[in-house]
């Protein structure tokens, strides 16, 4: 008779989605980031800890955030590339989240798993970070929170302005912005190129519940002034390819340049990186003096040591 191995009942606390966050969490991790920003310190709290880095694709910031990250807070650091494991051969991710849960205590993943695939790593207990997929890239999301509440000093009524490819950054942003009261995103993407049917529901939900409003649009006329902040990602995502073989004809026009500033004098730049200046974005805006990318990029660490913190507290502490 083959023994039969339940998952544990215990609550895991995963990062698969800004969605899996609720209110009171997602201003936690926020804040949390912010702290780690200040210097704020609380000892060694994952001390003893072993976290897995395994990512499929390219990475400079968030590997190198949860990495720096999770040794920072005293844990153990165990790397693997897209060649490393056994799912290669064909070995079930249920087979490879329950060895993994037996070694690691959290593991970070940036692959082309759906959240519903990526949550089966984790169903022996193990907390699982979606380092980001083709559906949404959450601790961007929390990085780019982070940045604008340490600018500002709030989140609540900020108006954000998204030009370009509704992505998987552009995702976590509406996921994330929308549970804020008061808070205005305006994004315009390319046509053809906007967010999933998907996630402009569940914005739209989050807006409805938080005194919020989340627009799309796929030009750029009749565009307001006077937004806090201008956002851009690159053209090209990371492990995806356009349909079209003259995207960069589509795309053309919503180029983040100084003319968007004429409207919006007082607002601050993000941009995801990696960029490529003379494309999404001008170097004049990238690396002129309202653009906050570099220290947006800076707070993948603070965001990641937060989420790290988070996903250690199995107990429902905070």
């Amino acid at each position: 008779m083959t023994e039969s191995i339940a998952p544990p009942a215990a609550r895991t606390r995963s990062l698969l989605s800004l969605d899996d966050l609720d209110d009171s969490e997602l201003r936690q991790i926020v804040e949390r980031g912010v702290a780690h920003a200040n210097g704020v310190r609380h000892g060694s709290p994952l001390a003893g800890a072993v976290v897995g880095a395994y990512f499929e694709k390219t990475s400079t910031r968030t590997r190198t955030a949860f990495s720096s990250g999770a040794l920072r807070l005293g844990a153990h650091l165990i790397t693997y590339g897209p060649a490393d494991l056994q799912l290669n051969t064909g070995e079930t991710l249920a087979d490879t989240g329950r060895v993994f849960a037996s070694m690691l205590d959290i593991l970070v993943a940036r692959t082309t798993l759906t959240a519903d695939r990526l949550a089966q790593l984790g169903g022996y207990g193990m907390p699982v970070v979606n380092a980001m997929n083709v559906e949404e890239h959450p601790t961007q999301g929390l990085t780019d929170l982070t940045t604008l509440f340490e600018h500002f000093g709030r989140l609540d009524g900020l108006r954000v302005l998204y030009v370009g490819e509704g992505n998987n950054s552009a995702a976590a942003l509406a996921l994330g912005l929308s549970r804020f009261a008061g808070t205005e995103l305006e994004l315009r993407t390319p046509p053809g190129y906007g967010l999933t049917e998907a996630v402009k529901r569940r914005a739209a939900e989050l807006a409805a519940q938080h005194g919020s409003s989340v627009a799309e649009r796929h030009d750029l006329e009749a565009l307001p002034g006077g937004f806090d902040a201008i956002y851009t990602t690159r053209w090209q995502t990371t492990g995806t390819s356009k349909p079209d073989a003259d995207w960069r004809t589509i795309f053309a026009p919503f180029q983040v340049n100084a003319g968007l500033w004429d409207r919006n004098p007082a607002a601050v730049f993000l941009h995801d990186l990696p960029a490529h200046r003379g494309e999404e974005v001008t170097a004049e805006v990238l690396d002129g003096p309202r653009s906050l990318a570099f220290r947006q990029a800076k707070h993948k660490l603070h965001s990641a040591m937060a989420v790290l913190e988070w996903c250690g507290r199995q107990d429902g502490s905070q």
